[in-house]
């Protein structure tokens, strides 16, 4: 049963949130160990509960006995806010897409790079047949998740289910829908799988799904969803090429642009940045932090906010991913850390010589061994099954391109195997709980090295002693530069120094990984290896590589497969760097600091070449002098009362996506000025003029004034309502980025596809209680009859906070406090 109270009365709030909490630190019986096996039944929630303490914008603060009763209470609250879209999740992970939805549909991206459910299915389903993920549970921690994980993941599951049970679904994406049901802890560790291998295998997923021997091209499936050219996937023509034997091989200049272009941080639908201060430049001498992700607005790769407390043991505030459990990025009472996507490549390619007299057989050191078959089955809505195999190497599968531009065509004689560590990694919830129970910075970097857990993403922390931390401590292929260069293929001598993507020659077993003393796992780097920052005046990233955590102290001495080291940064980087060096020389810095900066929107481009495209505008545009008027008066922000800021984004969009990068600058781009270059707008380069011009006829074509502002043609509609919204895209350089969807006959932006998402700007005053400040810029429920749909939304908007509620008196202090009890 469950209850329910909203008090306005201070002492009745206070004697009810009392009673909750003695009935969670109540003796209750031992929570049963966490079941692996796949049998249909679901998780007993029998003894489980915990009370949610709601405060304002639906954030619950969840309080429960034990990791069990955390779980229950997490699963429940998230199911409440956001069940239609975990429930599709639950529908992927399971390989059921096609059944519900037609094999022809496309998955949200969330959970893999799948371009359709057929193939999405192929890939999970065949995960699951193959129990990957029961493996990983069975393994012993420090290797595999730990009691703790375990126990959270099975009461996730019996809290979803029994929300499921007790409640109506009330949002009309999936209210009545047959694949919404419950579902059991081994499902959540597979939703936590897909997350780990989303840089790897999941990014791989078509092309694994879509390999074939090249006699077998085309009739590697059955069932009519099979047929056609959909059912080839992305790599189909690189596979075609190679049918028969002919000789497709894969040009290697080509291939490492395409390489480069894949893994590049300014084609990501997720990036992020975070900047770190040490004491010696705030006011009181604590440290700072501000985090700002960059993740869909829409789907399963949402952040969900709350509080997860177990009395004497955890107390950690923030953010998860939708369908894990703990907080990911976030803050306790000591410490506070935000998460950045990083350069490093987390795969790896074997190319294989192929036995002449079979291609389903590949030599090392000049003996044969078979492929491994895996046939996997799928049931299709309205159709018959498909049933494909799937081929897999002692490096891992057979994968046919990496995406439509990057073919790895399997022929008579070559064929491409793909290697991920984070398919052996799920240990990302062990992780996040060393976190929230670290002290320090440096019981961050404990937690790290005990349990190396991140996939592919950078730490950046802080802490109220005024330390900070840099870390790029993720899962990586152990491809060290010297194995690179022994045992790169001529393709791999082409992808390893453009992308950071090895492609070895898997005939010789010299070239296989090997594996470091302190490594959590066989194949990756040691923690002794990452890069790392400590105690500078500032760190910051902004998804380029570490080089410039902190441009007076460059990190250099890690291996290409970790990023680059002087090359030229992103604009969003350059702009950050030049932000947080200029705050912390200035010194005296607080969270109100950090508020600024979050909103200044500041268009690094615009400060670079604002000036010269309106000088060079009257020579261009001789008959609309308004434009050159308006470009010559915007104030170089993207700010949401910005006027002249969309026709630059316009043109900027235009200008950088035909005129290639090297002929944009007339100063090219040096490493002993990173910061500084390139810089100085070339105006005379083929395609500005027609840049320009095309900026201003697409916004007269769409009725919108060149000088309107920002927010009124860029903004995001929820429950009838126009919402502005500032920021800016990547290509700008914009901190707050804006990743919004052009639709100029619905007024222009329409939509955020993807940007600044989950926001905290953290400090501490000496007192029990951090000072944060907190955001979620899509709010916390996607369900539209929520009260909580677009909430946080309006508050992003205005530019304004969450003033965050960790110690239990503001807690109790809050006007919408409303307490809810949930038991099995």
């Amino acid at each position: 049963m469950h209850s329910r109270s909203t008090l306005p009365a201070r002492f009745r709030r206070l004697a009810l949130v009392g009673a909750a909490l003695a009935t969670v630190t109540a003796s209750l019986p031992a929570a049963a160990v966490a079941d692996t096996g796949d049998r249909g039944h679901h998780p007993s929630d029998r003894g489980l509960s915990a009370v949610i303490r709601y405060t304002e914008y639906g954030i619950p603060h969840i309080v429960a006995k034990d990791y069990a009763n955390l779980g229950f209470g997490t699963g429940w609250a998230q199911a409440a806010d956001q069940v239609c879209v975990l429930a599709d999740g639950f529908v992927t992970v399971d390989g059921e897409r096609s059944r519900y939805f037609g094999a022809d549909g496309a998955p949200d991206g969330s959970l893999s790079s799948a371009t359709r459910n057929l193939s999405s299915d192929l890939f999970f389903r065949g995960a699951k047949d193959a129990r990957t993920v029961e493996a990983l549970l069975a393994t012993p921690a420090p290797a595999g998740p730990s009691r703790q994980s375990r126990e959270l993941m099975r009461g996730w599951a019996a809290g979803y289910n029994a929300w499921l049970r007790k409640n109506r679904i009330t949002d009309p994406a999936c209210a009545g829908a047959a694949w919404v049901r419950p579902v059991t802890e081994l499902d959540v560790a597979r939703r936590g799988w897909a997350v780990s291998v989303l840089g790897g295998q999941g990014r791989g997923a078509d092309g694994i799904t879509a390999a074939a021997p090249p006699a077998a091209a085309g009739t590697g499936a059955t069932g009519p969803a099979a047929a056609g050219p959909a059912a080839a996937g992305p790599a189909a023509a690189g596979r075609a090429a190679g049918a028969g034997g002919s000789p497709a091989v894969p040009d290697p200049e080509r291939t490492a642009e395409a390489a480069r272009t894949l893994f590049a941080a300014e084609n990501a639908t997720m990036g992020s940045n975070a900047v770190a201060f040490q004491g010696g430049t705030t006011a009181n001498g604590r440290g700072l932090l501000l985090g700002n992700p960059h993740y869909p607005w829409q789907g399963g790769r949402r952040f969900w906010q709350s509080q997860q407390t177990i009395p004497g043991e955890l107390n950690v505030s923030g953010a998860s991913l939708l369908g894990t459990v703990p907080v990911s990025i976030g803050f306790n009472e000591k410490v506070a850390w935000s998460h950045t996507v990083a350069t490093g490549v987390p795969l790896s390619l074997h190319q294989l010589t192929l036995d002449p007299a079979d291609p389903t057989a590949y030599l090392v050191d000049g003996r044969p061994e078979r492929m491994t078959r895996r046939t996997v089955t799928v049931a299709v809505k309205d159709g018959a099954p498909v049933t494909r195999t799937q081929w897999w190497t002692r490096y891992g599968p057979v994968v046919s391109g990496l995406g439509a531009q990057l073919p790895l065509p399997w022929t008579a004689t070559t064929a491409y195997a793909l290697n991920d560590p984070n398919a052996a990694n799920l240990r990302a919830s062990d992780t996040a709980l060393g976190f929230a129970r670290a002290r320090s910075t440096q019981g961050l970097a404990d937690a790290l090295r005990r349990t190396q857990g991140l996939p592919w993403v950078n730490t950046i922390a802080a802490d109220s002693s005024g330390h900070t931390l840099f870390t790029q401590s993720q899962v990586l292929p152990r491809i060290t530069d010297e194995l690179a260069a022994r045992c790169s293929t001529p393709l791999g001598r082409a992808t390893y120094p453009a992308s950071g993507v090895a492609v070895l020659d898997g005939s010789r077993a010299e070239c296989a990984l090997g594996s470091d003393p302190d490594a959590a796992q066989p194949g990756i780097f040691g923690p002794a290896r990452m890069p790392v920052l400590r105690d500078a005046p500032y760190v910051e990233n902004s998804n380029d590589s570490a080089w410039l955590a902190n441009a007076e102290r460059p990190v250099t001495g890690y291996e290409r497969i970790f990023g680059t080291i002087g090359t030229q940064r992103s604009l969003r980087t350059r702009g950050a760097v030049e932000d947080v060096a200029a705050m912390a020389a200035r010194g005296g810095l607080t969270v109100a600091d950090l508020q600024r900066q979050q909103y200044a929107d500041r268009a690094p481009a615009g400060d670079l070449a604002a000036a010269d495209t309106a000088r060079a505008c009257a020579a261009v545009l001789a008959d609309e002098p308004e434009a050159c008027r308006v470009l010559g008066a915007w104030d170089r922000t993207m700010d949401a009362g910005s006027r002249g800021a969309l026709l630059f984004d316009r043109f900027w969009r235009r200008f950088t996506a035909t005129v290639p990068g090297a002929e944009q600058w007339k100063v090219p781009f040096s490493a002993a000025d990173p910061v500084g270059t390139p810089n100085t707008l070339n105006t005379g380069a083929p395609g500005f003029a027609k840049a320009l011009r095309d900026a201003v006829a697409e916004l007269r074509a769409a009725g919108i004034a060149l000088d309107a502002p920002l927010g009124r043609h860029q903004f995001v509609v929820r429950d009838g309502v126009r919402i502005p919204v500032g920021g800016g895209t990547e290509a700008l350089g914009v901190w707050n980025k804006t990743e919004p969807v052009w639709n100029p006959a619905g007024g222009g932006y329409t939509e955020v596809a993807h940007g600044t998402s989950h926001v905290q700007a953290v400090g501490w005053d000496g007192g029990r209680c951090p000072v944060a400040r907190t955001l979620l810029t899509y709010s916390q429920s996607s369900n539209p009859r929520s009260p909580h749909y677009s909430d946080q939304t309006a508050l992003y908007s205005g530019e304004r906070w969450v003033t965050s509620r960790f110690c239990e008196k503001d807690i109790l202090r809050s006007p919408e406090l409303r307490v809810v009890v949930v038991r099995g």
